[in-house]
């Protein structure tokens, strides 16, 4: 906990269910990023607690929850087109409700498209769901609440296979990337508290979770808010968690270089519950294109860090997030872009073209590209990543990996697929089992010595067969 701070008692109060037409099926769809996904959950744990039964068929969904991502164009694209499919396929009478990150913004945006939408529910109002559900007309509840944090007994129903899942530790950002919105959808940085965190952690554990993967905005700007410094308060959320009992896995989502510390670096080599994984957003590397985009950070402090990780954390596994096409840069930046990726090779990369959003600083730069030279650039760029990526995967050829096995490939129920400590679930490669005769249940971890390796993914078997 911080100093002083008392502990929170709160519990949501559920209601008997009204169910509509005598229906009670849910169809939860969650768009954009994992903190979006932990708010699907509470609203699906709040109205499975209220007697409402989730369903996998639209055409067997009484209510329809879309929580939707604004975070930029395409996403508030894709959010409407998935509105739209629902809207097509429910049957006849199904209720549907959008909550998330557009309606927060975009709620007028919405409302032309779906005029006959049900309810609309604010990105910080995941608990008035319940409400959403049961009225008997057209509504929304959006208020000035842009995030929404645990607090207390929140009933929450994991959507991810049982042996992971997501803990969101802080909401908000202090940043202020010039290319970025997100403090304006999501509000100023809010910590969880730490007796929070650590009841939601031993929750996930109770339910038979063995990777926990802490995400926010910043995992390093845990605990700002209160009076910390740098990734001070990380380490302490990180220390308090490995005094828990058990062999888990913890892994860290979204944390920035200039967060990337000697006593961070010296805790994660400290135990191996930490998984030797870091998804470390850089963005670009020309001192100007950093400056522009209001990144605290350099070129030179940016190879430090990667240097200084690789050499205390040799099996270390980073990814990284880059934007080509920023307003004003020019081909020879763009090549020192592509040049730092050839000769610092990082294992997974993301790359976006920007996106012209307004209300971002940016929006109002200077020197727009065309979306032919972003396009340009974007390919270019993942080619010389795809060889990168290529040449890390066959130096692990040979080696035999601890891996947790997820279930059957969905091509191939001959096969199976799992990850190690180095990949990250949906947003990762992973390691295509060929050989299944030593796996008798999912979510355990084997022994799987490489054999091969694709594009993104590995290939072997599992060793030491009993």
């Amino acid at each position: 906990m911080y100093p002083n701070q008392p502990p929170t008692k709160k519990e949501v109060e559920i209601a008997p269910p009204t169910f509509r037409h005598g229906g009670n099926k849910l169809l939860f769809i969650s768009l954009g990023c994992p903190r979006n996904r932990v708010d699907t959950e509470v609203m699906l744990g709040i109205l499975l607690k209220a007697g409402y039964e989730p369903t996998d068929a639209i055409d067997d969904a009484d209510y329809i929850i879309i929580n939707t991502c604004g975070f930029l164009e395409a996403a508030r694209e894709e959010s409407l087109a998935t509105i739209g499919e629902m809207y097509e396929e429910r049957k006849e009478g199904a209720k549907i409700i959008v909550t998330g990150c557009m309606v927060q913004t975009h709620d007028g945006v919405i409302k032309k498209h779906f005029p006959d939408i049900d309810y609309l529910l604010g990105s910080g109002d995941v608990e008035g769901i319940l409400t959403a559900i049961q009225s008997k007309k057209q509504g929304s509840a959006i208020t000035s609440a842009r995030s929404y944090l645990e607090a207390g007994e929140v009933p929450r129903q994991i959507s991810t296979p049982p042996h992971y899942a997501y803990l969101k530790i802080a909401e908000g950002c202090k940043k202020r990337c010039a290319y970025c919105i997100i403090p304006q959808i999501k509000g100023p940085l809010r910590s969880k508290s730490l007796e929070q965190i650590v009841k939601e952690f031993r929750v996930l554990r109770e339910q038979g979770v063995h990777e926990i993967i802490l995400i926010a905005q910043d995992l390093g700007d845990w605990g700002k808010d209160h009076g910390y410094k740098r990734s001070d308060g990380l380490i302490k959320v990180l220390e308090t968690l490995l005094q828990e009992e058990g062999d888990f896995w913890l892994r860290l989502l979204y944390l920035y270089p200039d967060e990337i510390t000697h006593p961070l670096i010296k805790l994660m080599k400290s135990d191996p519950r930490i998984c030797p994984y870091l998804d470390m957003p850089i963005q670009h590397v020309n001192d100007e294109m950093l400056k522009a985009m209001h990144r605290a950070t350099s070129k030179e402090a940016i190879i430090r860090s990667l240097e200084w990780l690789r050499l205390e954390i040799p099996e270390i596994t980073i990814r990284t997030s880059l934007i080509v096409g920023f307003p004003g840069e020019t081909e020879k930046q763009f090549g020192e872009l592509v040049e730092f990726v050839e000769n610092y090779p990082i294992d997974n990369v993301g790359i976006f073209k920007y996106s012209n959003e307004e209300g971002s600083h940016a929006a109002n730069l200077p020197g727009h590209l065309s979306e032919e030279v972003k396009a340009k650039r974007e390919k270019r760029l993942a080619k010389a990543q795809k060889k990168v990526v290529r040449a890390l995967l066959n130096k692990k050829i040979g080696q035999t990996l601890e891996v947790v096995i997820e279930g059957y490939h969905p091509e191939s129920p001959l096969l199976m697929v799992g990850r190690t400590r180095g990949q990250c679930p949906e947003i990762d490669g992973m390691v295509i089992i060929n050989d299944t005769s030593g796996v008798d249940a999912f979510g355990k971890r084997y022994p799987v010595k490489i054999t091969e390796a694709l594009d993104y993914d590995l290939i072997g078997s599992v060793a030491n067969k009993s």
